[in-house]
């Protein structure tokens, strides 16, 4: 089988290429020649007064040149996201309200404020990027608010929730800049996502606010607990039966004055009902001298998946006394 020239030829440069790439970087990392290189260097704002807080965030990296050998810049690039003492300081503690730090000008005054280890052997030139930084300051202050559950909870098929969820804890301290902390009433957790479930739930969540760089939130996770239960079927019977809106001027008999039903739910939860637990309501205001019989009006706890086989479906009124 014959090979293409043209494919072969273009595999020929790319191999070229890559082999005067990497002359170029060898030449590069041992030259002793001094060159230029931009960075990117983190940003530390330092000495923020206690009675107040930042109103947007500080960047958190500036693009800076550096001087050095070959050598030297190669090292410093490789080495300096290990040094956490490679960083430019900000310095906020005079600042009462609003300032703008004009980068070049600021370090020129104050080069302590730039912060790269010696044994890097580079020196600080300049700041590429930004130019200027904003700071916006506000009264520091504090508020305890709800969590609120961001979750799509499935249960496997022939189980179900059952009862309240439970949020450890329910509420939670945030703090920061009070033109932001007044606007906030509840935080979220990110979303989650809990499919095909056939266990109790126990488990944490991390929460989440905006702007997440100036706001202070504590805890930053909660715990949620959330029964599931498997699918059962139980029939309750003695149910009492109630009057509603009767009046004193008669004397009303129900017949039957119980019923039964099966309930549909979570296994433990029905098997702890009482016949009390369910709602058996007749409705008197209804009430004709012609009809007899009355539809039954059914109250099932919330955590009932349905209710059915009520028995008997209507209910006899008998009144002994007219009303005048």
């Amino acid at each position: 089988m014959s090979t293409n020239p043209f494919l072969s030829f273009i595999k020929i440069r790319m191999t070229f290429g890559a082999l005067i790439l990497a002359t170029s970087l060898w030449l590069f990392v041992i030259s002793n020649n001094t060159y230029n290189m931009v960075v990117d260097m983190p940003i530390e704002a330092r000495n923020l007064s206690a009675q107040h807080a930042l109103n947007k965030e500080v960047p958190k990296i500036a693009k800076v040149r550096l001087k050095g050998t070959g050598r030297s810049l190669f090292k410093s690039y490789i080495l300096k996201s290990f040094f956490p003492n490679f960083k430019l300081v900000i310095d906020l503690e005079r600042i009462s309200k609003e300032y703008s730090f004009i980068l070049n000008d600021y370090f020129e005054r104050y080069p302590q404020k730039i912060s790269i280890p010696s044994n890097f052997d580079v020196q600080y030139v300049e700041i590429v990027y930004p130019n200027t930084i904003q700071i916006s300051l506000d009264e520091y202050k504090e508020k305890i608010v709800d969590v609120v559950i961001n979750a799509n909870i499935s249960p496997a098929p022939g189980y179900t929730m059952v009862g309240n969820s439970e949020i450890i804890p329910r509420k939670v301290k945030i703090a920061g800049p009070k033109e932001v902390i007044e606007e906030i009433n509840i935080v979220s957790t990110i979303k989650y996502d809990l499919n095909d479930i056939s266990d109790e739930i126990q488990t944490k969540m991390i929460l989440k606010t905006l702007p997440e760089d100036i706001i202070e939130l504590t805890p930053k996770e909660v715990l949620f607990k959330q029964k599931i239960e498997v699918i059962s079927e139980r029939i309750i019977s003695e149910i009492p039966v109630q009057l509603k809106n009767a009046i004193n001027e008669v004397q009303v008999f129900l017949s039957p004055q119980t019923v039964s039903l099966t309930v549909v739910g979570g296994i433990d939860f029905i098997s702890s009902l009482n016949p009390k637990d369910i709602k058996i309501n007749v409705d008197f205001s209804k009430w004709k001298p012609s009809v007899k019989f009355y539809p039954i009006q059914v109250e099932a706890p919330s955590n009932i998946i349905k209710w059915m086989d009520l028995s008997p479906q209507n209910i006899e009124l008998i009144v002994t006394k007219s009303v005048e």
